[in-house]
């Protein structure tokens, strides 16, 4: 009877209707961060977590990986690219970031990677071919189940690339899916370098669209961009999942196909957050890392007295405190009545303590400076307006607004004051704002209306340097949130 039950076990557990897995891992807006920041992160735990779980596996990214820190800034992102192939990463596809070093930047990148780069949606301009060392999309055997992985760069890269052309996501990834489906994978994964968090009532994005109308031909998306984090969100079918930001944490995404019939069965995802004290390191990759730091970065510069972080951890209140602080500095150094900083250019916040010029370094990567402007109260109000949504996208020294948001994530009754008095809209101004918003990047495309020759630079310093100084002044006290309220 026993000899029955275990050939029972045996027929039940190894036979040709048995579920096969397939593994995928994903990160995404790693930004060069290599090494744990305060006990979670880095490279060398990844690399413990794919160790001691399931193989064989892909390993993708969402890009963003080319510039954040001090070794991607030095390297001209070579570093992050280098560290990738020694991860032994599958594919990634092409974020704003990797053009940060114009386009020569870029192709050194691609001629670098020994992993695959995928981005169906771009394209060599004027004459719309393929890009060397780029393919729309790639065929993976993983357990011997078939899987295709379709990239999609962002079409916003951080330098103008006068040699590419980006073509309608949606459109191009239709197309790629039509040929991938004649090679009938088990599964279609499109890594993307946008996030379902830009799907908004009202507002719908393409991330949401393939939700919408590619259900049952597209099985997973996974996505970045926004820094968010999603964990098996279900649209039309399809799994999106988003990994965060900085190499804090990391994806793992289980399809199971049935074996007879090689469709897919199921999908979920996994959020895994990189704490070093559960996953551990994996000792050849941290000594490969620690290689690659740059020197003389890490002496203390300055003194932090209470952490500044990028969250506002009170209700309503929209702004954080290392966001005002980089207005502040700002408004220290340029002497106006508004300062302006996104806040998509602070990447991280700063921990109680001594400070270094790293810890500055991948606070502010980017080499912007100073520019100054008279302008009027109407032009502030349409800005704040617009600066407010999908999130808060600005923050401000010397201005303080409240609003509410409708149904739909629309702005109403907007307030807004200067120096504690209520905005005029035909009042002028003068506004200090780092140049990469001034040149009209994602948040200041306003900017671009202003007449030829109204913003002028203030000083040679940049934000990164303004910011050292500001920190040497003294130590420093995490300024007050609220002056952004939702009500």
């Amino acid at each position: 009877m026993k000899k029955w039950i275990w050939l029972a076990v045996c027929l039940f557990a190894f036979g040709p209707g048995w579920a096969k897995t397939v593994t995928l891992y994903h990160a995404s807006d790693t930004h060069g961060f290599f090494y744990p920041q305060k006990g979670q992160g880095g490279a060398a735990a990844l690399a413990a977590v794919l160790k001691n779980g399931p193989k064989p596996y892909l390993l993708l990214d969402s890009g963003d990986f080319a510039e954040g820190t001090v070794e991607t800034q030095r390297s001209r992102g070579l570093k992050a690219v280098q560290l990738m192939n020694r991860l032994g990463y599958t594919a990634a596809t092409v974020g704003n970031h990797e053009f940060a070093f114009q386009e020569e930047g870029f192709a050194d990148l691609l001629a670098a990677a020994r992993f695959d780069v995928l981005a169906a949606n771009l394209q060599t301009a004027p004459d719309g071919k393929q890009p060397p060392h780029i393919k729309p999309y790639q065929f993976y055997q993983v357990n011997g189940v078939k899987v295709a992985v379709i990239g999609l760069a962002n079409r916003n890269p951080t330098k103008k690339t006068p040699h590419y052309q980006f073509t309608a996501p949606l459109k191009a990834l239709e197309t790629a899916l039509d040929e991938v489906e004649k090679q009938n994978p088990a599964a279609v994964i499109v890594l993307v370098h946008d996030s379902l968090a830009d799907d908004r009532p009202g507002s719908p994005n393409y991330i949401g669209d393939m939700g919408r109308r590619l259900g049952g031909r597209v099985q997973v998306v996974l996505g970045g961009h926004a820094h968010k984090i999603f964990q098996n969100e279900k649209r039309g079918g399809i799994l999106f999942a988003e990994s965060g930001s900085n190499f804090q944490n990391v994806t793992r995404v289980t399809l199971e196909t049935d074996d007879k019939t090689g469709k897919l069965v199921s999908a979920r995802s996994e959020l895994i957050p990189l704490v070093v004290a559960e996953t551990g390191e994996d000792a050849a990759t941290k000594a490969y890392a620690d290689s690659l730091r740059e020197p003389g970065v890490d002496e203390p510069i300055g003194q932090v007295q209470q952490a500044l972080y990028k969250q506002a951890f009170r209700p309503g209140h929209m702004d954080s405190s290392v966001d005002n602080w980089v207005a502040d500095a700002t408004c220290r150094y340029a002497q106006a009545d508004v300062c302006i900083h996104n806040t998509g250019g602070a990447r991280t916040g700063l921990a109680r303590g001594a400070v270094s010029r790293r810890d500055i370094i991948n606070l502010y990567p980017f080499d912007n400076t100073v520019v100054k402007a008279s302008v009027s109260g109407a032009f502030l109000k349409k800005l704040v307006a617009g600066g407010l949504v999908p999130w808060n996208r600005l923050a401000y020294s010397g201005l303080t607004a409240s609003y509410k948001k409708t149904k739909k994530g629309k702005i109403k009754k907007l307030k807004i004051w200067v120096r504690g008095k209520r905005l005029q809209e035909d009042e002028q101004y003068t506004l200090a704002v780092n140049s990469y918003v001034a040149g009209g990047g994602s948040e200041g495309k306003l900017f671009k209306t202003l007449p030829p020759g109204t913003l002028q630079p203030v000083g040679d310093k940049t934000m990164r340097q303004i910011l050292e100084a500001d920190l040497q002044r003294g130590p420093l006290s995490a300024p007050d949130t609220g002056r952004i309220l939702q009500r």
